[in-house]
């Protein structure tokens, strides 16, 4: 057994290397994948939908605020790994006495890269984590901002809609690329309205792909209610998907900045 600290503070023992392992977060389960595991991994979410090859072959256990504990204890695995916030914590309690649980809490691009090295120690694949974690630093530090912030707003949700605020991981990724978030100031994912909106003076509103699937004619719809914005469709896993997926993310936000940069 060994002894590991999750980012929420809990101390846990983990049979090392751990063999049965299930996974309530898609990014950290594609992480898994990144560091070469496989048959170690033996549950996901139905939203774990990469790599597609373990969507379609591995046990699903529900999704990430509806865990079926039932599910999870009969794969027993001899290692829970979630998050704060895409977790309910009290199904995270419940999982507790049923294996021990790793708990990450992502807010800022440090706490990820921490949380991959932690990772890749847990399942012993400390070198390979590194490799990722360190590829992944170089990417953002080369990212080229805006030359001029904008006033954005990242929408995640309609009706009501529902937007990232200050303290979120997508906020931080958003500061890497030279937006201004319009609701820096508030907490995590606050609603607002077409008004408050215009109201804040955004420029440019970057509507996600997920969770809330938005598409070309929701931005025809909001284009009409705020026409001196700019608004785009954004792909949400390059925004919000803490871990390997990072690796793609910097030449995504590189070709965005430069539309933007090109139509100012």
């Amino acid at each position: 057994m060994h002894s590991f600290t999750d980012q929420i503070g809990n101390n846990i023992q983990v049979p090392f290397p751990p063999k049965r392992i299930v996974s309530l977060v898609p990014s950290q389960t594609e992480l898994l994948y990144s560091l070469q595991l496989d048959e170690e991994v033996v549950g996901i979410t139905k939203f774990c939908i990469h790599p597609k090859s373990w969507f379609k072959g591995k046990q699903r256990v529900g999704g990430t605020k509806t865990i079926n504990i039932a599910a999870v204890k009969a794969l027993q695995p001899d290692l829970i790994i979630g998050n704060k916030e895409e977790n309910v914590k009290e199904q995270i309690e419940a999982l507790q006495g049923i294996a021990p649980v790793w708990v990450s809490d992502i807010t800022t691009l440090g706490d990820t890269l921490e949380m991959i090295q932690s990772v890749g120690e847990l399942v012993n694949k400390t070198e390979r984590a590194s490799k990722i974690a360190s590829d992944i630093k170089l990417g953002f530090q080369q990212i080229s901002p805006l030359k001029i912030k904008l006033r954005t707003a990242y929408m995640i949700w309609k009706n009501p809609f529902m937007v990232a605020a200050g303290d979120t991981f997508i906020n931080d990724v958003m500061m890497y690329c030279g937006l201004d978030n319009v609701f820096m100031e508030r907490k995590r994912y606050p609603e607002t309205t077409i008004d408050e909106l215009s109201s804040l003076g955004c420029q440019l509103i970057l509507l996600s792909s997920e969770p809330y699937p938005f598409k070309e004619k929701h931005v025809t719809e909001l284009q009409q209610q705020l026409p001196d914005a700019k608004i785009v469709l954004t792909d949400g896993e390059m925004f919000s998907w803490y871990g390997s997926r990072l690796l793609h993310t910097p030449g995504y936000l590189a070709g965005m900045i430069a539309q933007l940069q090109k139509q100012r």
